[in-house]
């Protein structure tokens, strides 16, 4: 019904545009948008709200900085008439006067942005929209209100209950292939053959999840290597001269790149549901996958070191102790790790398991970490324990031998 339903709405769309044209081309995008939230009628929305987009999508930096403080200025709150409906709702808690009280409470953008919604390949607009949305706020802080309102609806629009976990493989369509290699955050993948050694062999899988509003979108997307043992390389990991095993022989299945595709989504997390499903998926398919473990930059770690006046040089155990300590105990202001990949895992349950030097001996690897990776492990016997830790008193969770490297570290720097 789904399909049939946008097939409907844009041939009624289509028929019926022409017609309104006159009545539409003249007017300023303000107003189109004051005629959206005043329409009745499903056709005439959905032409008013094509127009708004395109309108939008052809505008310049400026017309999109003016048409951001349109919404933040004409489209807000109107502080009065929430506190009118409170005191009516207050003296008389009827629905009626609840009613008004939740439309008064909530910005008219909101709503624009749900009736924008309504037409097909909206939502991709949207997101697009946000994304320029926070290129702005960066310098216009008076832009803030208009960006909380857009996160709190996409928190909705992308639940996880909407969202579907697809395997990436080399028969995906090219479109998502290319997606892929151009959203690859963390390993460049430098050609269509380096993404054939990612995705084909038997022991390479990649997930990816997707929304049905943005079928060929990926919204965030894990890179697995299923391997004998936790590794301590990405260079030894992605090696052509590696060797290739079976799926049913491996024991690990190792996280090694973890890549957000939507920059206009930032602040949804989907990361946390990810891995647990792919992991959850993995432990049903292959029964001899014990063990879930990442292979991830510590990429504050060099920053870290410059601002606090300390050198390791190239002396690998003094790297290591330098890396637990970093990854343990150095904190932000409201106590949780400065590393913003550590706070990601431990705040899904992972713990601290090892820390590795020369495993990323990468440009990038060398320039924010020396070349140094971190193992996160996702025990899921221990997952909910150590994530109740972490929301609660920003515990962080470590093997012994990390939590050994970051004391000598402290012993020796005292």
């Amino acid at each position: 019904m789904s399909f049939l339903a946008d097939l409907l709405s844009t041939v009624f769309e289509r028929r019926y545009r022409s017609a309104l044209e006159p009545d539409l081309t003249g007017r300023s995008i303000e107003e189109l948008c004051h005629d959206l939230l005043g329409s009745s009628g499903e056709v005439s929305g959905s032409v008013t709200a094509r127009h708004i987009l395109d309108r939008y999508a052809a505008m310049d930096e400026d017309g999109k900085q003016a048409f951001f403080s349109f919404l933040a200025q004409d489209l807000g709150l109107d502080p009065d008439a929430v506190r009118d409906a409170l005191d009516a709702f207050e003296q008389d808690p009827s629905k009626s006067h609840y009613r008004a009280f939740t439309t008064a409470s909530e910005p008219k953008r909101q709503e624009l942005a749900r009736r924008l919604n309504q037409i097909p390949g909206a939502t991709a607009q949207l997101v697009q929209m946000r994304d320029d949305l926070l290129r702005y706020a960066k310098s216009r802080p008076e832009l803030a209100p208009v960006d909380q309102d857009f996160q709190h609806l996409f928190a909705s629009w992308f639940n996880r209950g909407f969202l579907v976990l697809r395997p990436i493989n080399w028969e995906s369509p090219a479109e998502v292939l290319e997606k892929i290699i151009a959203y690859e955050a963390v390993h460049a993948i430098g050609s269509w053959d380096d993404l054939r050694r990612r995705v084909q062999p038997s022991d390479r899988r990649c997930f990816a999840f997707f929304h049905p509003a943005m079928p060929n979108e990926p919204l965030i997307f894990v890179e697995v290597a299923l391997t004998r043992g936790v590794p301590g390389s990405v260079q030894a990991l992605l090696s052509d001269a590696r060797e290739e095993i079976s799926g049913v022989a491996a024991d690990t299945a190792v996280f090694y790149s973890i890549s957000n595709c939507q920059s206009g989504l930032a602040g949804i997390s989907f990361g946390n549901s990810l891995i647990k499903q792919v992991a959850a998926d993995l432990s049903r398919d292959l029964s001899g996958i014990e063990t879930f473990v990442t292979l991830s930059p510590i990429p504050g770690l060099n920053d870290w070191l410059a601002e606090t006046g300390l050198s390791v040089g190239e002396d690998t155990p003094a790297q290591r102790r330098a890396a637990a300590y970093y990854l343990l105990g150095a904190k932000r202001s409201d106590g949780s790790p400065r590393d913003p990949v550590a706070r990601f895992h431990l705040g899904n349950g992972a713990h601290v398991h090892d820390v590795h030097a020369r495993a990323d001996l990468s440009p990038n690897g060398m320039a924010q970490s020396s070349g140094l990776m971190v193992n996160y492990l996702y025990d899921l016997t221990s997952i909910a324990q150590n994530h109740e830790g972490y929301a609660a008193e920003r515990k962080v969770a470590a093997s012994a031998q990390v939590q050994a490297l970051a004391a000598e570290f402290e012993k020796t720097t005292q």
